[in-house]
């Protein structure tokens, strides 16, 4: 049932007000889905998921799909590693994909040359090369609805309203040795420069995860202001407690919202009151979308959560989100193209005309969940803002308003790093935006 089959005679369906063409009951929009439930990181990589197939499933069972087509999602595991991520790439391509959602940094920098070639478009959701998001330089790729470098941005921009501004004020960032935690190095090191703070930097290399010891003496040491993490996995956790034995002042410690899910710090638990992180969209169930979500799927056992209480957990809601910005991505590409049986071509399209406004939001069941996000050409990131939450010792409370990333500051950075990565492939194919 994975491949697009044309069976029987054509019907009309109708979204959003629009007739669109479509074909017989057995077509599908095929949605790999590159999980990781296995491995070092099977905590955070486990729930995305759950949350990502359930919103689908959801949709399937309440709505018939989308534009009268059944949403299939397929889930390849990767383990987090990217040679698996290419492997599953490769072997669920050739199946009509629409759209690949690598959940890693290192898949994303795998898949994003292939993306052009293979027709097929690549969404790493608020992760991956933040350069992306320059349109006219990478039309397959996308980074709804932030890139790396906007939220460090925003986060920079709320430490400056606190104290009397960070003019002055030495920032410690402490981040995963990988193409993930070095990513937004060169965005912090030249806001440094302008907006007058240094930066001290804590490498943690995979093995030392669980073993912080000597970072925290070193953070000891260098007595930042405030300290902001790009971690994941077990390295959260632990940076938490470490934080905690020192005594470093947890409302000055930030995380990014990869550090900032409750399985981080529900090991924690009172010792890490206070700990700020970095969100894209709310957590809990009080949303329309999502009591939907626990009727039709959740409590008539086609979830594969264990714990149906987890629904509504940050990282669950988050591959929610991204199931969203997929779905809305699918029917504004049926809208455009004039059928429901869209291809990787179509599909790109309607991810660069996304436009989740509020009012969609509202109409979604989605109201007050996350910032409005609109693309374009130009803009493949959407112009995401974010939130801060904080940690009350048993779970996440949001503490602040939505905060616009800085693009005046960013957007000329990302344009040169966008500049940078295709200076040396001379075949690469960009497009002009009007």
């Amino acid at each position: 049932m994975f491949k697009k089959l044309i069976l029987g005679a054509t019907a009309m369906a109708m979204v959003g007000g629009m007739q669109i063409q479509t074909a017989s009951a057995e077509e599908v929009l095929y949605v790999p889905s590159l999980s990781y439930r296995t491995g070092a990181y099977a905590g955070g990589g486990t729930p995305i998921a759950n949350g990502f197939a359930d919103y689908m499933n959801m949709l399937n069972a309440r709505d018939g799909g989308i534009g009268g087509l059944k949403v299939v999602v397929e889930e390849c595991e990767t383990g987090y590693t990217a040679q698996k991520g290419v492997e599953c790439y490769e072997a669920t391509k050739g199946k009509g994909a629409l759209v690949y959602n690598p959940y890693s940094t290192g898949i994303t920098l795998q898949l994003i040359p292939k993306a052009p070639v293979d027709k097929i478009p690549v969404l790493s959701m608020g992760y991956g090369l933040s350069a992306a998001a320059v349109g006219e330089t990478f039309p397959w790729t996308f980074n709804y609805p932030a890139t790396y470098w906007s939220q460090m941005s925003s986060i920079l921009k709320f430490i400056d309203s606190q104290d009397g501004g960070i003019k002055g004020k030495k920032i410690g960032y402490i981040y995963l040795v990988s193409g993930y935690g070095k990513e937004p190095i060169p965005l912090l090191e030249n806001l440094a420069k302008t907006m007058g703070f240094e930066v001290v930097q804590f490498p943690v290399a995979g093995k030392e995860m669980q073993n912080q010891s000597s970072q925290w003496l070193n953070v000891r040491k260098e007595k930042p202001d405030w300290m902001i993490m790009w971690g994941w996995g077990a390295m959260n956790a632990t940076a938490v407690k470490e934080a905690a034995k020192i005594r470093f002042p947890m409302d000055h410690f930030i995380g990014n919202w990869w550090a900032g899910a409750n399985a981080d710090l529900d090991p924690v638990g009172k010792a890490g009151t206070g700990y700020r992180s970095a969100n894209m969209a709310a957590a809990g169930t009080d949303f329309p979308a999502l009591q939907d979500v626990i009727k039709h799927v959740v409590s008539k056992g086609k979830s594969q959560i264990e714990d149906p209480t987890k629904v509504g957990d940050v990282l669950y809601n988050r591959g929610l989100f991204n199931a969203v910005l997929v779905a809305e991505g699918i029917a504004t590409a049926q809208k455009i193209a004039g059928k429901a049986n869209i291809s990787g071509s179509d599909m790109r399209d309607g991810l660069e005309a996304l436009d989740l406004s509020a009012a969609r939001l509202k109409e979604l069941g989605l109201e007050g969940f996350t910032a409005p996000i609109k693309g374009s050409c130009k803009d493949h990131a959407g112009g995401g803002s974010i939130f801060l939450q904080q940690w009350d010792g048993e779970n996440w409370k949001r503490t602040s308003d939505l905060i616009a990333p800085q693009t005046d500051l960013v957007r000329p950075l990302l344009e040169a790093a966008a500049a940078k990565y295709v200076s040396d492939k001379p075949e690469w194919k960009t497009q002009t935006c009007k």
